[in-house]
This record gives structure tokens, sequence and C-alpha cells, in this order.
């Protein structure tokens, strides 16, 4: 199965859009985005990030798992989620206030969030 390739334009706007009251659909649309950002930026297979019911993703390089539930992983809400993302809720926070659920070695976002985009490349005209 494909996985869908989320623009820049796209996590942009999710992260101004998470900074504002959202509807469900919007959250839907912002968790989605970023979680497919992480994924895509840091591809791989030891990690499942879950934040259900909008969306979960593998990502993070190291040992994989093929069968169960995988040995490290992160779940959350989507209002935690998108705090994390934007910068509004530090991950230790979010940890400590029982909000992530995270278990394994592997299972630490803190060095990812908040979600940073690399400067954008100049136009090639």
């Amino acid at each position: 199965m494909a996985r869908r390739v989320v623009t820049r334009d796209q996590v942009e706007q999710a992260l101004a859009a998470a900074t504002q009251p959202l509807d469900t659909a919007g959250t839907r649309a912002a968790v989605r985005a970023t979680l497919g950002w992480i994924a895509q930026s840091h591809p791989g297979r030891s990690v499942e990030i879950r934040v259900p019911p909008q969306g979960a993703v593998q990502a993070i390089t190291g040992p994989t798992h093929t069968r169960g539930t995988p040995p490290n992983v992160i779940e959350t809400d989507a209002t935690t989620w998108l705090a994390l993302v934007v910068g509004t809720l530090a991950w230790a926070e979010a940890v400590a206030d029982g909000r992530i659920r995270a278990s394994g070695s592997r299972a630490d976002l803190s060095g990812l969030l908040p979600l940073r985009l690399p400067p954008a490349e100049p136009d090639a005209r």
C-alpha cells in the first residue's frame, strides 16, 4: 500500500489551522497532514504514532516489527497532538500529565516536536 504524499503547503496549512479552534473535519485534516509529514520526513517502521480516530503512522528508522503491537507506540488525542506539533505544549509536560501514552525505548518524539519545516526551496525557473 502506497503512502499518501503530504506537501509542504498542506503541512503549513495544517500548522496554521491548528492554532485556531477546529471542527471535526479540520482536526482530522490537520492531524493527518502532520502525521503524514512526520512519517515522510522520518521514514521507518520502528515507532507507531497513533492519534485515534484521526490516524496512525509508522515512522523512525530502527528495528521493525512484523506482527502484533509494535514495541514502540505513542498514542494521544488530537488536541494534544496538535498542541505538540505547533509548540504550545512540550513533550515532557504532556508525558508527565498523562496526555501521551508512550511505550518502548524509541517512543520519544521530543526531538521532532514542535514540527519545524525546513526552509522552502526557491522556485526553479
